[in-house]
């Protein structure tokens, strides 16, 4: 019974790694030059670097308002 499990485990290792062995691989040079690419084409919608006005700002300070 083990044998047959240990088999049947060691056929889906070797699928596994046939799967790996055929995908295309990027170089990270050629990822991060994309990224960088990425990043600067999308920074004017960027919040974090453009900020966000004050109008559509969910976590802006609420105004008081008194009664006196």
């Amino acid at each position: 019974v083990s044998g047959s499990s240990s088999v049947a485990a060691m056929k889906k290792v070797v699928q596994q790694l046939r799967l790996e062995a055929g995908l295309n691989r990027v170089k990270v040079s050629q990822a991060a030059a994309d990224l960088k690419q990425f990043c600067l084409q999308n920074a004017q919608h960027d919040p974090l670097l453009t900020g966000v006005s004050s109008s559509t700002n969910p976590f802006r300070p609420q105004k008081v308002c008194y009664f006196l």
